[in-house]
C-alpha cells in the first residue's frame, strides 16, 4: 500500500477503476483514497481504510456504483451559459411558437436591450423554412436582435440588428461568410458564418458578472451531468473568469480551453503563457479552425453541391495555400490544432493541411508497423498530443484511411448521429448520405 494517509476515502461502494474496459473486463473495488486530489489507492474497505487517520474524511457509498467523471471532449460553455441567461428557443417546434416565444421576451427586456441567445432549429418545423427580419420585427420591438440557429452558424437579426451592423443589400460579406437576399436584393436577416462577426462586433459585450453567471450555469449542467472536466472553446474573456474563479476555490469543472486557430501567432503565444499549462483545472489546450459550417445550415464545405441545393457547395472559411501556411506556422509553435469539419471538402483541407505540417516536420513520418503512433517532432508538443478534425462528419471514403496514414484523430460526437439523421438523406441525397449513417453510427 502507498506511504501516507488519505485525504478522502470513499468506501463501501461499486466503484470502477476504469482498468480492463479494453478487454471487456472493467475492474470493480469496494473502496477508492485520495490525497491531494490524485487517487492514491484502490482496494477493498479494510485495505484502503488503513489509509485514513483523523485528518480524514470518510465517505460511505452505502453500495452505490461510483466512476471517474466524464471528459466532453467538445464543449462551448459560455455560449451554452448565456444562451440560459437569454432567449432560450431550444427545442421550439414551429415558427409561430418561436415569435412566440421571442415576443415573451421582449416584453420582459429593457427599452432598447439586445436579445440574443437562440438555439432554434427550423428543421424540427413543419415548414422548415426560415425565419425573416420582417418577421422578426414583428415582435421584438424597439430592441435588436441576433439569435443563432442552434448549430451556431447562421443567425436571424431583425432589421434594428442589421442597421446597426451596416448590413444593406450592397454589403459585400468577408471571406467564408454570406448574407441571405430576398428577391430585391433586400437582406432577408439571414447570416451565416464569418459575415455573423458583423453583428457580433456591434453587440454590448456581457460584463464580467454576467459571463460568470453563465459559466457558473453551465458547469453545474456539466456536473448535474456527470460531466467533470471539458474541453472547450469559449472566449478570451471567459478564460480570465474561470480563472478569477480558481483563484477563489470556486472553480469545480476541469477545464481545457481551445484557442481560436486564426488569433495571430504572436496573441497564442501571449495566451498559451499566461497560465500554467500543467495546471490540471485550467489551462489552454489546442487551436480550434472552423474549415466551414454545418449541414443543417447548408454551410458544410462540399466537394458537389447539396442533394437539395445543387448549385450550393458551402461555404470554406479558408483557402487552401493560407491554410497550410498558418498550420505549419502554428504547429513549428508547439500547437496542437483541431479543425472544425463537417463537410467532405473540408475534411479533405484539413488533411492536406496536417499533410503540409508533417512534411515541414520529417520526425512525424508515419511508422509501418503502427501508422497510430505519433513520434516526437518539436519539443514543446507533450508525448501523445494528436491533431484533430472536429465532427469528421461527411468524408469522402478515399480520405478516410489518410486519417491513419497521417496520425489525425477523427474527434466525433456521437451526439450528430441524432440531430443530422433528420436532414442528412436531404442534404446529401442516398448515396453520401449512407456513407455518413455508417461513419456516424460506428461512432455511436
Amino acid at each position: 500500500m502507498p506511504v501516507g494517509k488519505a485525504d478522502v476515502v470513499l468506501f463501501h461502494g461499486v466503484i470502477m477503476t476504469g482498468e480492463g474496459l479494453a478487454e471487456g473486463k472493467p475492474k470493480l473495488v469496494q473502496a477508492i483514497a485520495i490525497q491531494n486530489g490524485k487517487v492514491l489507492a484502490t482496494g477493498t474497505d479494510a485495505e484502503v481504510k488503513r489509509l485514513a487517520d483523523g485528518h480524514t474524511k470518510l465517505k460511505d457509498l452505502g453500495g452505490a456504483f461510483a466512476m471517474a467523471g466524464l471528459n466532453d471532449a467538445h464543449t462551448h460553455l459560455a455560449g451554452a451559459g448565456q444562451t440560459k441567461l437569454n432567449v432560450d428557443l431550444t427545442g421550439v417546434g414551429s415558427l409561430t411558437e418561436m415569435l412566440a416565444s421571442v415576443a415573451k421576451y421582449s416584453a420582459a427586456a429593457a427599452p432598447g436591450h439586445w436579445l440574443v441567445g437562440g438555439d432554434w432549429d427550423h428543421t424540427l418545423w413543419t415548414e422548415k423554412v426560415l425565419p425573416t427580419r420582417q418577421q422578426m420585427d414583428k415582435v421584438t420591438g424597439d430592441h435588436p436582435t441576433a439569435l443563432e440557429r442552434i448549430d451556431g452558424h447562421i443567425l436571424i437579426a431583425n432589421s434594428a440588428a442589421l442597421a446597426a451592423a451596416g448590413i444593406t443589400g450592397k454589403t459585400v460579406p468577408p471571406q467564408g461568410g454570406a448574407i441571405d437576399l430576398d428577391a430585391n436584393g433586400e437582406p432577408t436577416g439571414i447570416v451565416r458564418e464569418s459575415a455573423m462577426d458583423l453583428v457580433y462586433k456591434v453587440i454590448p459585450k456581457p460584463t464580467d458578472a454576467e459571463r460568470r453567471k453563465g459559466l457558473e450555469l453551465a458547469i453545474h449542467d456539466a456536473l448535474s451531468h456527470g460531466v467533470t472536466s471539458v474541453q472547450d472553446l469559449s472566449s478570451w474573456e471567459d478564460f480570465l473568469v474561470l480563472e478569477q474563479m480558481e483563484k477563489e476555490g470556486k472553480l469545480d469543472l476541469r477545464v481545457s480551453e481551445w484557442l481560436p486557430f486564426a488569433d495571430p501567432i504572436a496573441v497564442l503565444k501571449e495566451h498559451r503563457a499566461h497560465h500554467d499549462e500543467h495546471d490540471p483545472m485550467l489551462h489552454t489546450g489546442m487551436l480550434k479552425g472552423l474549415m466551414d459550417g454545418s449541414l443543417g445550415s447548408h454551410t458544410a464545405a462540399m466537394k458537389a453541391g447539396f442533394a437539395d441545393d445543387p448549385k450550393n457547395t458551402g461555404l470554406a472559411q479558408f483557402e487552401q495555400p493560407q491554410l497550410n501556411a498558418m498550420a505549419v506556422e502554428r504547429a513549428k509553435a508547439g500547437f496542437q490544432i483541431g479543425f472544425h469539419a463537417i463537410g467532405d471538402r473540408a475534411a479533405a483541407m484539413a488533411l492536406d493541411a496536417f499533410g503540409q505540417v508533417y512534411d515541414a516536420c520529417p520526425q512525424l513520418a508515419p511508422q509501418d508497423k503502427n501508422p497510430y503512433k505519433v513520434p516526437k517532432c518539436w519539443p514543446t508538443v507533450a508525448e501523445g498530443h494528436r491533431d484533430r478534425v472536429e465532427h469528421a462528419q461527411v468524408v469522402d471514403p478515399a480520405d478516410i484511411p489518410r486519417f491513419a496514414k497521417l496520425g489525425v484523430i477523427a474527434s466525433m460526437q456521437p451526439n450528430h448521429l441524432l440531430t443530422d439523421m433528420n436532414w442528412a438523406m436531404d442534404r446529401l441525397g442516398p448515396d453520401r448520405g449512407s456513407v455518413l449513417i455508417c461513419v456516424e453510427g460506428v461512432s455511436g
